[in-house]
């Protein structure tokens, strides 16, 4: 029934939820799980502020900064997937995991059609409360798009 499950996961309390109901609906279905982590790079375009002046916007930020920030949100990205993958180890589970770059739903879905799984677990609230604010949450937009059933966890 559920051979194929894709995980998101984020490190919020909500995506470790999800991650141990599709633990259990992998043992139970003999399934294969598959962690996946969307993360995006925010780079500031604000230049650093002093007493003497007032914050200037800039349209580019430096070469460096900008590879500075995407290095340090792929290890961050890394750490949550390598603390997921322990999560499944520790109860006798392999995992595949994928990392992406980009916006969370659309990299979902298409990892989603990609992989032809069965099913998508997700939680109800990830780590950004404003973002899905503004944006609307990852876990409704996956559920409107996914080409499968998925699983919102609360």
């Amino acid at each position: 029934m559920f051979d194929k499950i894709l995980v998101a996961v984020d490190g919020s309390e909500h995506s470790k939820k999800a991650l141990y109901y599709a633990l259990e609906l992998a043992e139970k279905f003999d399934g294969k799980i598959t962690l996946i982590h969307v993360y995006s790079i925010v780079v500031p375009l604000v230049s650093p502020v002093d007493a003497s002046s007032a914050p200037i916007l800039t349209p580019s930020t430096s070469a460096a900064v900008v590879t500075r920030i995407a290095e340090e949100a792929k290890q961050m990205s890394k750490r949550i997937l390598d603390e997921a993958e322990q999560i499944a180890k520790e109860r006798g589970i392999s995992v595949e995991k994928v990392l992406r770059e980009g916006d969370a739903v659309r990299e979902i879905v298409a990892v989603a059609h990609e992989g032809k799984f069965d099913l998508v677990v997700v939680g109800h609230r990830g780590l950004s409360k404003l973002k899905e604010l503004l944006l609307g949450s990852v876990s409704e937009g996956v559920s409107h798009k996914a080409p499968c059933p998925v699983m919102i966890v609360q």
